[in-house]
């Protein structure tokens, strides 16, 4: 029986009431104080066991019945309980549980219906609420929203609407989540804020965006300088496998590869291994090849352009097909030699 259909067992019948040691074990040593007086706990009881250091108060009407620090399990229970039947884990906290962002020491994050008395208790948990929670959660244990949900959620989250299209394009991109089913999830709950970031995100994705890098190259390097838009994610066959290059320029007469290299994706030893394979590859069809990171993209997007088109030019590109560049700083920003 899921985490959250236990927190009802004080309307349960003693024969239908699971164990107390079963409910301990499922929650991880943590109960909320209906619970305790289910199991024939009196207040007295409850008071005597704090006093005497066995058990520790959590949360309002929560109590852990062991002392000493709470590992993430019990936090997560014990944040379920504090909002009571029907809250679920959302935000970041539903993002960890479905790999979306790793696991970070941050308050607990739980959605509750708009009737809910629980507010955040600040620094275990936040509480966030919500209308639709009959239509955004599933019954996972411990329940949390739905992935598609999740994305969102942490999209409306974010400070900015560009940080929103950014966290959209990476998660999105790099999850198991179908992109459909994100944009479906979104048509179907619009949300307020940051409407148009994230649907401008979610258009990313589909035009074969794959990284908040990428994201950061198209509009700083590319659009804002005047150079062609280069074809996304193109396949090339090495040692007999199909390998993707982030940026080529093919279409624009001009064999040139970009790579963006973000270390999140390009530090173990296999994909290390990968990219040189890829390297020589390319040295051996006669491609040309820059490689940029997210500081090279992020803080001197005018060097990264000078260099990319000087090797366009090189390669074959006219730059008399270029679009008209609205950069305003590259008479104020230093250029790397190549």
């Amino acid at each position: 029986m899921p985490l959250h259909t236990r927190w009802s067992v004080d309307h349960l019948s003693d024969a239908a009431r699971p164990s107390w040691q079963v409910t301990l074990a499922e929650q991880y040593g943590v109960l909320g104080i209906r619970q305790l007086r289910a199991y024939g706990h009196s207040r007295a009881d409850l008071t005597a066991n704090v006093d005497a250091g066995r058990w520790q108060r959590v949360l309002p009407g929560v109590y852990a019945t062991f002392t000493g620090e709470l590992l993430r399990p019990a936090r997560l229970s014990a944040a379920l309980l504090y909002g009571g039947r029907h809250a679920v884990l959302s935000h970041h906290s539903a993002a960890e549980e479905w790999g979306l962002v790793p696991i970070a020491d941050r308050p607990v994050e739980i959605t509750v219906p708009y009737t809910s008395s629980a507010v955040s208790q600040l620094p275990f948990v936040v509480v966030h609420r919500s209308r639709a929670l009959r239509y955004t959660t599933l019954p996972t244990v411990p329940p949390r929203t739905r992935g598609p949900d999740t994305i969102l959620d942490l999209a409306v989250s974010q400070e900015t609407g560009e940080k929103a299209t950014l966290l959209v394009v990476d998660l999105v991109s790099r999850s198991t989540i179908s992109p459909q089913d994100v944009e479906n999830c979104f048509l179907l709950r619009p949300p307020f804020r940051f409407r148009a970031a994230i649907r401008r995100g979610l258009g990313l994705v589909r035009n074969g965006l794959m990284s908040a890098l990428e994201v950061e190259y198209l509009e700083s390097v590319e659009d804002e300088h005047g150079l062609p838009r280069g074809d996304r994610q193109t396949p090339f066959l090495v040692d007999g496998k199909t390998l993707w290059e982030d940026v080529t320029y093919d279409k624009h007469g001009a064999a040139v590869t970009i790579r963006l290299d973000g270390r999140a994706t390009h530090a173990s030893a296999g994909v290390a291994f990968r990219d040189r394979r890829r390297d020589n590859a390319a040295e051996l069809a006669g491609r040309a090849r820059l490689v940029y990171g997210w500081r090279d993209v992020h803080t001197m997007p005018c060097a990264v352009a000078a260099e990319v088109r000087q090797v366009l030019v090189r390669e074959g590109w006219d730059p008399a097909n270029g679009r008209k560049p609205t950069c305003r700083h590259c008479s104020r920003e230093p250029v790397v030699s190549v």
